[in-house]
């Protein structure tokens, strides 16, 4: 497959490219700043600048086959470059697997009661906007992943995505690995088994 991933010189998104490579699949890197995509030697990313809040200036998608969405908002960025990149992607009309996170929105208390008081904590000011973003990316279509929180370590075997709806709300905080979580992305993206809702990925 043809895979673009938004954000792709984040933590995540670096991840997700490396995976995808290591599928065998093509990879385009969408990131605003091309400088700080590396791709170790022999592999072949294109990379395209894209700058969500320069609307005239967004590449065209119309070549690849599904985005995989890992964009955040990163420190120094003001507040709308998460409906913005939803924005971009609905208006490129192409198949989407979009990360949001648990915890906020309609995912607000399926995190546990302890969770959802570490997400208002740490990520109160955030919380609106992602909301928002994930709104229109289930709008235009979207998969939409809730990610609880994410870390290091390895790929887990029992890893898998459960429908929001399907969650039993853990007691303590949930946590999931980087790998793991861009594993699940990437299985999505191949197989669009799920469509349009919102999916929790766990280990």
């Amino acid at each position: 497959m043809r895979i673009a991933v938004l954000g792709a010189s984040g933590r995540t998104g670096g991840t997700l490219v490396d995976q995808a490579l290591e599928r065998g699949h093509e990879v385009v890197a969408l990131v605003r700043t091309p400088s700080k995509v590396t791709v170790p030697a022999p592999r072949q990313v294109e990379i395209r600048q894209a700058d969500v809040t320069a609307p005239q200036s967004f590449p065209g998608l119309t070549d690849v086959d599904v985005v995989v969405s890992a964009i955040g908002i990163g420190k120094g960025d003001g507040p709308g470059a998460l409906l913005a990149a939803a924005r971009r992607l609905a208006a490129a009309n192409v198949r989407t697997v979009w990360l949001g996170a648990l915890g906020s929105g309609v995912s607000s208390r399926s995190g546990g009661l302890i969770y959802a008081g570490v997400m208002r904590m740490f990520v109160g000011s955030e919380l609106a906007e992602k909301a928002e973003a994930d709104e229109i990316a289930l709008k235009a279509g979207a998969t939409v992943f809730h990610a609880p929180d994410v870390t290091d370590g390895p790929l887990s075997p029992t890893r898998r995505v459960v429908p929001l709806a399907e969650l039993r709300r853990p007691l303590l905080p949930p946590r999931i690995s980087r790998t793991t979580l861009a594993a699940l992305l990437l299985d999505e993206a191949e197989a669009g088994n799920h469509g349009n809702g919102i999916l929790v990925p766990l280990s």
